[in-house]
């Protein structure tokens, strides 16, 4: 009687059978980065101001898009209507074309000292957001083009140019917005724009803000003093608030008009339909922006508690993000920076 046998030889044995005697299995190559970011980082820095308003945003991405699928380089032909022909041409240099490689070179040259000195986390969840405007509500546009007009109009280079972020408690929404507003000054290398928070009736910094600006690498560290206590009666830590190699603030909750917080020339964004409506007058601001966020509060105790705040943080920051961006090319064209 014959006997057959049968011999499975699984994947990893095939692998080793391949190799010839002492050859070593070599890595798959690395797929090459995807050229949009760069391009959408390039026109950010380049372009002309109108063509980076957050309604604009989803039709430039999808032109990027487009444009890098037929080669990888940003001609005037499918971007004239983004940039001024003669900045273009000064890009450009001989050629009709920008190539990738010449965007990363433009944008390594331009790189703000205050962005190479952010933490490393932090840096890189702002590129993320840079990538996010479209998602910016259409009913805080507005409010974006008033405060990157004021920020134009009022920056004087070396001149410290102040913004204070409102909510009632000073908790949560101005905690956030006033920490992801410095964030954005140090990634656009504005640092002389400089941001704090206050509330109209405050309580203390929350534990679950805190725990979502260190989930994208803040440092937040208490600095074992003691704010004053607000109306609530509780605790009211002070914080260092750190976000790169000499940028950082010290947080606590209190009110808008704290003598921690600039009194005079300041603008006056307000975050919250409660403290909005309960301040039509800010005392001491030289403009006031309304921009309403929903709260997380309401999520708290919920299983996606911590995405709320998250999701409210990257709100907050995008919006930032995006004011800053604008604001910078304005000044950029007006002469008002280095």
């Amino acid at each position: 009687m014959f006997r057959v046998r049968f011999v499975v030889l699984v994947p990893a044995a095939l692998g080793l059978l391949a190799l010839a005697p002492g050859a070593a299995a070599e890595p798959p190559a690395p797929k090459p980065a995807s050229p949009v970011p760069t391009a959408l980082r390039f026109v950010q820095h380049f372009a002309a101001p109108d063509a980076l308003a957050p309604g604009k945003d989803r039709a430039l991405k999808i032109k990027l898009i487009t444009a890098l699928a037929k080669a990888p380089e940003l001609s005037w032909a499918d971007a004239g209507d983004l940039f001024d022909r003669a900045a273009f041409r000064a890009l450009a240099g001989d050629r009709d074309a920008i190539t990738v490689a010449r965007m990363e070179q433009l944008l390594r040259d331009r790189t703000p000292q205050s962005r190479a000195d952010m933490n490393p986390k932090v840096r890189a969840h702002a590129d993320l957001l840079t990538t996010q405007f479209d998602l910016i509500e259409e009913a805080h546009r507005k409010p974006a083009e008033e405060l990157v007009e004021w920020i134009a109009k009022n920056y004087q280079l070396g001149k410290p140019l102040n913004v204070v972020v409102i909510c009632t408690r000073n908790t949560r929404r101005s905690m956030l917005g006033a920490t992801m507003g410095n964030v954005a000054a140090a990634y656009y290398g504005l640092p002389d724009v400089r941001f704090y928070s206050g509330g109209t009736d405050p309580d203390a910094f929350n534990p679950r803000s805190i725990a979502a600006l260190k989930g994208i690498g803040i440092e937040i560290e208490p600095t074992g003093k003691d704010a004053p206590r607000g109306s609530g009666g509780g605790p009211n830590p002070e914080y260092r608030v750190t976000w790169g190699k000499g940028l950082e603030a010290r947080e606590f909750s209190k009110k808008y008009s704290d003598a921690h917080n600039p009194a005079t020339g300041f603008a006056a964004v307000m975050v919250c339909s409660e403290a909005d409506t309960n301040c039509p007058i800010v005392k001491g601001a030289g403009a006031r922006v309304a921009v309403p966020y929903l709260d997380p509060k309401a999520f708290d105790g919920a299983p996606f508690e911590a995405a709320k705040y998250a999701e409210r943080r990257d709100d907050e920051g995008r919006f930032m993000l995006s004011v800053l961006m604008q604001a910078r090319r304005r000044l950029e064209l007006a002469g008002k920076l280095k």
